[in-house]
């Protein structure tokens, strides 16, 4: 199968970003200065990108200002999941990120008067019982900080669901296929918002080590320009079938990487709740991927 396959190139990119939260963990910086690091690198590599291929950037004042509402999104979404990859690891973190395929689903309700079909109805209680056999049924029994990381990834999902509504809206707008520029400018914007939270926070941008360095490198190429490019490349040419695989494809290689990675100890009950909560995120998806 060629690397030009537009479902090698998705599967591909789903891998690289499920390294994601491994990078996060293997770093020595905080959890903001990891994410103003992953857009920065990616933002300037796909800058130098655009410039070495002549591409103008001539964005209408509309799509600059969807631009950076998606930004503002994205950097919730880093601000929140960081922390949350730090606090649950990189398994769990990432298996609540993906639960934004329900906030979708409600802003479908919401903003579009999309009623979700029943599989949908069902996947929300499917995903919960999931998630509770994960992290125990009881909630106040779980350490204060452990609470705060579940409720981090919760909101990473939110913001990432308002990522992808801004970002839908604004592909519907654009002239190219391919959205190197979108995906260029709208990193740089979120270096420039994270670098500003990293020096409200008092966080130091340094970075300590040259092993840092190759981590934060890897996340921004491998990881954030090129996990998203190849996967954006690829959809518009694949099947809604290949389209879900792929997104449960990164929360389970994450939780792999977390196992082999980190440790991460798994029961046969949290086993069997990610497998549960895995299989709710890809019922509450089909509709959407299927529209898409």
């Amino acid at each position: 199968m060629s690397f030009a396959t537009p479902k090698l190139r998705l599967y591909a990119g789903a891998a690289l970003i499920s390294l994601s939260p491994v990078w996060v963990k293997l770093v020595s910086v905080s959890a903001t200065t990891s994410g103003f690091y992953r857009v920065a690198f990616g933002g300037v590599a796909l800058t130098m990108y655009l410039l070495l291929r002549r591409r103008k950037v001539n964005f209408s004042a509309a799509i600059w200002r969807m631009l950076f509402i998606a930004a503002v999104f994205f950097a919730l979404d880093l601000w929140f999941w960081h922390r949350s990859i730090n606090i649950v690891g990189p398994g769990l973190s990432t298996l609540l990120a993906n639960f934004q395929v329900f906030f979708m689903m409600l802003a479908g309700l919401v903003l579009y008067r999309q009623a979700p079909r029943p599989a949908q109805v069902v996947a929300v209680p499917l995903a919960l019982v999931g998630l509770a056999m994960i992290v125990g049924f009881d909630w106040r029994g779980l350490a204060a900080d452990y609470r705060l990381g579940i409720v981090f990834g919760l909101l990473t999902a939110v913001a990432y669901a308002g990522y992808l509504l801004t970002m839908r809206a604004l592909r519907d707008a654009a002239d190219r296929r391919l959205p190197v520029r979108e995906i260029a400018m709208m990193s740089l914007m979120v270096a420039a918002i994270l670098g500003t939270s990293a020096l409200v926070e008092g966080q130091s941008l340094a970075i300590p080590t040259l092993t840092d360095a190759g981590w934060l490198l890897a996340y921004g190429l491998l990881s954030h320009s090129l996990g998203m490019i190849l996967i954006a490349s690829s959809l518009p040419q694949v099947t809604p079938t290949d389209a879900g695989i792929a997104l449960l494809l990164q929360p389970t290689l994450s939780f792999l990487w977390d196992v082999l990675f980190f440790a991460r100890p798994m029961s046969a009950v949290e086993l069997a709740g990610a497998a549960l909560a895995l299989f709710a995120i890809w019922l509450g998806a089909r509709q959407r991927s299927q529209q898409a």
